[in-house]
């Protein structure tokens, strides 16, 4: 888990005599709620050898005092904030010392390890992790860690666990803190989860050796740690909050006649908030699946009106990235709500009118144009930023947006479609058939220079 900033971090000494960076490794323990006691001998030896020390109030106060027999004499910092910015800055402070981080639990499960990593290089790091608290959350509940759910909500939006939402499955929240387990109670009420059973862990591994979850620093620990657990329904959550290190841990249980929500694209149109701008459900699944959405992949959505493209690209992985982008200002604010009541809070809206709105934008991986295919320039401009090897898809109702499709697919190539759903309607005393507007799609995929793919 991501160590806690402290509220006034320590000044950066300048090291003495600093040897290359690459022959001093940084040594990055893994500590629990435990403390020193539930520290391997290894852990111990590195802390007590390391000539700084860095970490959270709480995780440095857990260490013994210098002077003791077992002491830890290095100089002790605390982490500035914001941290992620400051790192690099730590690290070039201090090279060539022996250098030790602190960590809860593992570090490289949501912790301060991956941006060590990404700035030192994996091969100078030495990891010694501590269990992490899903570990210890599965093994106090008997739940199989691997048909597991785990959704952090530690630096983000507590909506981010409504994707994980589904009948019968389980679901572990690392928690940002103490008020952490009514923000979750709350949202499994208002996505028709509220009869799921709820089990908030409090303090795990502070009697047996394991870590705490990562949430923010109270700055001194806790003198009288237990592990607690509170049990209860969502629908009938009334617990004040308590200890800020904790998880929540989610018996998912949808309540009768809440709307269900499939894993893969194509959700119900009543999902939605919408004001008729919106690809259709049928329509929207044929889209997601020529825009084949992978892990870590950016999509730009053009045109975005209620945002359903984006907000099922983002749901298919949650590496995946997206772009919203639409002229209409309600309709913007209304693709943020959709994104967060359908759990990818993180979908970045853009407001204003493309391709003007294009500019500066990381270049996606695939674009999709659900509308103003004849604004001059548009198709043009999505064209020119998308990456080799990237798709594009656009849809139309409008033969003049066809025949602009028909025109870039005689010079590009890809696959040219018409989609037409029908849906049964009564007619009179019978039923029958009536018809939606035909969709015309065009799918892409980006050749090297551009040329037909």
């Amino acid at each position: 888990m991501s160590p806690p900033p402290p509220a006034s971090p320590a000044p950066l000494p300048a090291s003495s005599a600093p040897a290359p960076a690459s022959a001093v490794p940084v040594t990055v323990v893994g500590i629990g709620a435990d403390g020193w006691a539930g520290l391997t001998e290894e852990a111990r030896a590195a802390l007590r050898s390391a000539e700084v020390v860095i970490g959270g109030p709480r995780q440095l106060a857990l260490l013994p005092t210098a002077d003791g027999p077992d002491g830890c004499p290095g100089e002790r910092l605390a982490w500035p904030s914001p941290l992620r910015p400051a790192v690099p800055a730590l690290l070039a402070a201090h090279a060539g010392r022996r250098l030790c981080v602190l960590a809860s639990g593992d570090p490289m499960f949501y912790g301060i390890g991956r941006a060590l990593a990404e700035e030192a290089g994996a091969e100078r790091l030495r990891v010694l992790p501590h269990p992490s608290s899903v570990a210890y959350a599965c093994a106090r509940l008997g739940w199989a860690v691997e048909d597991t759910e785990v959704v952090t909500v530690v630096g983000r939006p507590v909506e981010r666990l409504a994707a994980a939402l589904h009948d019968g499955r389980r679901v572990l929240v690392l928690s940002a803190g103490a008020a952490t387990p009514g923000q979750v109670a709350a949202l499994l009420r208002e996505r028709g989860y509220g009869p799921s059973r709820m089990h908030v862990l409090a303090q795990l591994g502070a009697d047996t050796g394991t870590p705490d979850t990562g949430t923010p620093d109270t700055g001194t620990p806790d003198t009288d740690a237990r592990e607690r657990l509170v049990s209860g329904l969502a629908e009938q959550w009334t617990e004040p909050p308590g200890d800020p290190l904790n998880v929540v841990a989610v018996e998912c249980r949808r309540a009768d006649g809440a709307l269900r929500l499939g894993a893969v694209p194509g959700l119900p149109d009543e999902a939605y908030e919408h004001d008729g701008q919106l690809t259709k459900r049928h329509v929207r699944a044929a889209t997601l699946a020529a825009l084949a959405p992978a892990p870590g992949e950016l999509l730009w959505d053009v045109g975005g009106g209620s945002g359903s493209i984006a907000v099922e690209w983002l749901r298919t992985h949650r590496s995946c990235r997206a772009v919203s982008v639409e002229r209409d200002p309600v309709r913007a604010e209304r693709i943020g709500r959709n994104a967060r009541a359908l759990g990818v809070p993180e979908l970045r809206v853009v407001t204003g009118a493309a391709p003007a709105a294009l500019a500066g934008l990381p270049a996606p991986d695939a674009v999709f144009i659900g509308g103003g295919l004849t604004v001059p320039g548009l198709l043009d401009a999505c064209w020119d930023a998308l990456r080799e090897g990237g798709r594009l898809v656009a849809n139309t109702v409008t033969m003049e947006s066809e025949a602009l499709l028909a025109d870039r697919y005689r010079r590009y190539g890809g696959e040219l479609v018409r989609l037409a759903v029908a849906h049964a309607a009564p007619v009179g005393g019978f039923t029958g058939w009536r018809q939606a507007m035909p969709v015309t799609q065009w799918t892409v995929t980006k050749a090297p220079g551009g040329e037909r793919g």
